[in-house]
């Protein structure tokens, strides 16, 4: 095994190996999560140098809708959607197609160039898929959006159909590691997730799948989850922050350290260099006043709410983009 690197390690040499097309180990990922809270910012500066050569200093934004919500089978300890969560939260069957289309038109007016199309549930009926479908087909024909479905597990059926309906991209994340999987939930398993993105994949869907951190997983842990999104060629890779909701079976568990998500972030850059880095759910929460610092490692993010926890506001969100110099990126299908 490696020797973890120590607090005069040259960072830079990360960025290095990743730019020249090397894949950066597991002991190497592994030391950039356990590196001192002073060595922050070289480690984003060596990660800067990644995402500012696949990306420059653009900046995506995604919006959500959450289109079904609750009334969800499933017993995921973190979801306050779940069969499980005793939070109050709204319940409601799928949105219609107009109600679809005006949340299209309102990422079109945030400046955002995903539109992502959430519902609880362990996969969608045919019923559910055909009422999606109808919504995306309309999207696509009158809006310059590009469409991310995230309904659960699919058949090869309904990953063709969202396909042919002009759905560009699947999310469905990994959320944790194979190893801790079966503590998180237990109504489905970790494999079920992954052959869910590799059928979306399949489909000619580009496949987005990420992690929530702060479930109680160990360095080690989110190393082995990274590489498996590394392994699974996920092409954007949400990075969530638990926000502990009372009434989750993960209620009163720790918010994660600013310092500490930000070496995240950071360890995924070097990890998967060539792929979309998102702040997702909690941002606001985990990285508080350090929110702007995140870009120096992901180039995308999350505007607006999330499925049931408020987000920043939008204005602030802008304002944090021109205050570090970087722009939107505008939708290019």
């Amino acid at each position: 095994m490696e020797k973890t690197m120590s607090c005069t390690t040259d960072w830079s040499r990360l960025a290095t190996k990743a730019l020249a097309g090397e894949e950066v180990s597991s002991d190497e990922a592994l030391a950039v999560l356990n590196a001192g809270d002073d060595e922050v910012l070289p480690i984003l500066q060596a990660a800067y140098e990644v995402r500012r050569h696949y990306y420059g200093r653009l900046v995506k934004l995604n919006m959500l809708i959450n289109a079904k919500s609750g009334l969800c089978p499933e017993d995921c300890g973190y979801c306050s959607q779940s069969i499980v969560s005793t939070a109050p939260v709204s319940k409601y069957t799928m949105l219609d197609k107009e109600t679809l289309l005006a949340g299209a038109r309102e990422a079109m007016s945030r400046q955002a160039g995903t539109y992502c199309i959430v519902a609880s549930g362990k996969g969608p009926t045919d019923r559910e898929l055909e009422q999606v479908i109808a919504a995306v087909r309309e999207i696509r024909a009158t809006l310059p959006l590009k469409i991310c479905a995230c309904l659960g597990l699919l058949r090869d059926d309904q990953a063709e159909r969202l396909a042919e309906a002009g759905v560009h991209r699947y999310n469905h994340n990994l959320n944790t590691s194979r190893s801790r999987y079966s503590g998180i939930a237990s109504t489905h398993t970790y494999e079920e997730r992954e052959q869910t993105v590799a059928l979306a994949k399949r489909h000619g869907l580009s496949p987005c799948s990420g992690l929530i951190v702060g479930m109680g997983e160990s360095d080690e842990e989110l190393v082995e989850l990274a590489l498996a999104l590394r392994e699974l060629e996920a092409d954007s890779i949400p990075v969530n922050f638990l926000h502990a909701i009372p009434g989750t079976p993960l209620e009163g568990a720790e918010r994660t350290p600013a310092l500490r998500a930000l070496r995240v972030l950071a360890m995924l850059r070097f990890v998967c260099p060539t792929r979309e880095i998102r702040v997702a759910g909690g941002r606001e929460y985990s990285l508080r006043t350090l929110q702007p610092l995140a870009l120096y490692a992901a180039n995308s993010v999350f505007v607006g709410d999330y499925l049931t926890t408020a987000g920043q506001e939008i204005e602030a969100d802008y304002r944090m983009i021109e205050d570090l110099g970087f722009e939107i990126e505008r939708c290019a299908l």
